[in-house]
């Protein structure tokens, strides 16, 4: 299957949703807001690595080390990075949420934020402007405390027409290159639409598919990694 077909697979599965909840409102072994490994850890000085994001980033339907932000704390560990990660993904949240929850979620010394939002946008047909708005602005807040921004991509269901589809898909391209920050254009690369490497609603990356993720994401986010001491 293409990556294009692969894409179009998963945002099709995600269409029913568009017209209610975005997502389901739990689900066994969830991981929540603030829910990876850094969240039982004890509280330390460690400067953070804040994970902004919906269920793709709160680990829906995965143990709480399966999570994307839990991996990457373990990779940070495992290369010497002298990092905290905090794990801010809260499902069904659009950029709208998230920018509402700014400020507490910039708690701390924070050096990095991984900004993954934009899914329930799309699944809900919001304006592709209000998002980019709001994913601007949660962007340039950031950039003015000093926070590196790594920006992930996301694709909107083919429901609402190409035109859609397209100014969706190049509002992410456009913002990584006006606001210059480090961009990771399709968080789901090469596991959307493959079945065994999502949990059974299609959706959500199973533990294998959150590895792949991570380890796409790991290469976008390294370079910013550099920019501080270990």
């Amino acid at each position: 299957m293409s990556f294009r077909l692969r894409v179009l697979f998963v945002v099709a599965a995600l269409t029913p949703l568009s017209c209610g909840s975005s997502e389901p409102a739990a689900a066994p072994r969830e991981a929540t807001a603030f829910s990876g490994a850094a969240a039982t850890a004890p509280v330390d000085t460690k400067p953070r690595i804040v994970f902004l994001g919906d269920s793709l980033t709160a680990g829906y339907g995965l143990d709480i080390d399966d999570s994307v932000p839990s991996l990457v704390q373990k990779q940070l560990e495992a290369e010497g990075y002298k990092y905290e990660v905090v794990n801010a993904g809260v499902s069904g949240d659009t950029s709208a949420g998230g920018l509402r929850r700014l400020e507490w979620s910039l708690d701390g010394d924070v050096r990095i934020l991984v900004l993954e939002l934009g899914a329930n946008d799309g699944l809900r047909g919001l304006p592709v402007a209000e998002m980019k708005q709001n994913l601007r602005t949660i962007i340039r807040t950031a950039k003015m405390r000093g926070i590196d921004v790594l920006l992930t991509g996301m694709e909107a269901p083919p429901n609402y027409g190409q035109a859609y589809t397209t100014e969706f898909r190049r509002v992410f391209r456009d913002l990584a290159g006006e606001e210059k920050v480090a961009f990771m254009p399709f968080y789901l690369y090469q596991v959307a639409g493959v079945p065994t490497l999502n949990i059974a609603d299609g959706m959500h990356p199973n533990p294998a598919g959150a590895r792949i993720v991570e380890a796409n994401l790991w290469r976008s986010l390294k370079p910013l990694l550099g920019k501080h001491d270990r």
